[in-house]
């Protein structure tokens, strides 16, 4: 896949199937619309072109932009556009000037100048241009003068509900991430860098590796105690992770650690990135009276975890 990080760069390509959207998580509604543009390029022997932006939209226009935090990274939405066959990817920087940019003038200077689109298709909520002043029916009107087709992908529905990223973002707060992923189409989780904790977990027998999100405003499962696994280089291993205040010990700040299962294959992490992935909630977070009603639960925690692995490295064998 050719990523193209600013415009300039572009090496114009005529007859291209396009999608624009910030594409918020990539979930599988968005996932219906770039499949189609990849099966219709591909039907017809065009090109496949994705055009998204970076940073989103909202961090850069919302009143709290601060308090927007992200489903995924730019990287992990590039390695999913990459596997779902996309052949063009061009990531726009968005600022405050290029929010200014009418929605003609997008599609002059841009859609129309560097791609020539024989179709675009876009979501039915898809908005563009300054004041989201463009979207599918805006696209419609000036279809003939620049000779392309339209096409518009209804919203993709579980049991009647509409998969979204707002749905999805309260999910993974609410702590109901088995849910989330199934809406996301992929499993959830970040990029994480370990950093050195305060050695609670070892000395309960249950060593940890403290960790924290590599990119600013990630969002973040509820507190709790989640089914999770690491992607470590080449290796999956599974664990269980806790996100809270661990209330046992009168603690304050919130704490991001999980405990593998195969300590032998974890040593040396500290500093090292990760991918955290979290798999099933397991229970919420709660003060113990003491330690060793602490360790007891932990040790319920382990084995239901265990019986889970089975299942998920059932899975994957399967992949």
């Amino acid at each position: 896949m050719q990523i193209y990080r600013k415009l300039k760069d572009i090496v114009s390509a005529r007859n291209t199937v396009l999608t624009i959207g910030s594409f918020d998580g990539l979930h599988r509604g968005h996932q219906e619309i770039i499949g189609k543009v990849t099966n219709i390029a591909n039907a017809f022997g065009e090109i496949s072109v994705v055009m998204t932006f970076d940073p989103h939209p909202k961090q850069i226009l919302s009143e709290n932009s601060t308090d927007f935090e992200i489903l995924l990274s730019q990287q992990k939405k590039e390695q999913l556009l990459e596997e779902l066959g996309v052949d063009i990817t061009v990531v726009i920087p968005f600022d405050l000037d290029f929010s200014r940019k009418s929605a003609k003038s997008f599609v002059d200077d841009i859609i129309c100048s560097y791609f020539s689109p024989q179709k675009i298709i876009v979501g039915y909520d898809h908005h563009f241009g300054f004041n989201r002043e463009g979207n599918s029916t805006f696209l419609e009107k000036i279809s003939d003068k620049y000779d392309f087709l339209v096409e518009v992908v209804n919203p993709v529905k579980d049991q009647d509900e509409v998969l979204s990223s707002t749905r999805i973002r309260n999910l993974i707060t609410d702590g109901h991430v088995q849910r989330a992923s199934f809406e996301l189409g992929w499993v959830f989780g970040f990029n994480a860098k370990v950093v050195h904790g305060s050695g609670r977990g070892r000395n309960l027998n249950f060593p940890t590796a403290n960790f924290v999100p590599e990119i600013a405003n990630q969002l973040v499962p509820g507190c709790g105690v989640y089914f999770a696994r690491g992607m470590i280089g080449d290796e999956c291993i599974y664990g269980m992770c806790n996100l809270g205040y661990r209330p046992t010990f009168g603690e304050e700040e919130f704490v991001m650690e999980i405990h593998f299962f195969e300590s032998d294959k974890t040593n040396n992490l500290y500093n090292k990135s990760i991918e955290i992935q979290f798999l099933e909630r397991i229970r919420d977070e709660k003060k113990f009276e003491n330690t060793d009603s602490l360790i007891r639960q932990l040790d319920k925690d382990r084995e239901f975890c265990y019986s889970r692995m089975t299942v998920y490295k059932e899975v994957q064998k399967c992949l």
